[in-house]
């Protein structure tokens, strides 16, 4: 049986990333609760940079603004920073609200 993630979401890479300093617990399988410093973030999946030891395919949890828990899988990593892809696609509602509350500059947020 394979250790990688089943990632279900496809490749979205492109969706539009918002910045933001976000500092969060996740939950890992193994280590516990870690932190994370979530650094970008899109309706697929963040950036985290000060990035902990994990391998690709291993899954965190996270709780997000008005997303609440969330489960994220290790897409890839550069030095400190790891890039984490969503199990589900996070629905354009609910995160517009996610970024209004992170983001209440308006000029940060960008279109949408």
């Amino acid at each position: 049986m394979s250790g990688g993630a089943q990632l279900s979401v496809t490749d979205l890479r492109r969706a539009t990333r918002h910045p933001v300093d976000l500092p969060v617990i996740g939950e890992h399988r193994r280590l516990g609760d870690i932190m994370l410093n979530i650094a970008n973030v899109s309706t697929t999946g963040f950036l985290v940079v000060q990035a902990p030891d994990l391998g690709r395919g291993e899954r965190v949890t996270v709780r997000l603004p008005q997303i609440g828990r969330i489960e994220a899988f290790l897409v890839w990593t550069d030095g400190a920073r790891a890039g984490f892809q969503f199990e589900r696609i996070i629905r354009q509602d609910d995160f517009t609200k996610m970024i209004r509350h992170l983001q209440p500059n308006a000029r940060l947020r960008g279109k949408g």
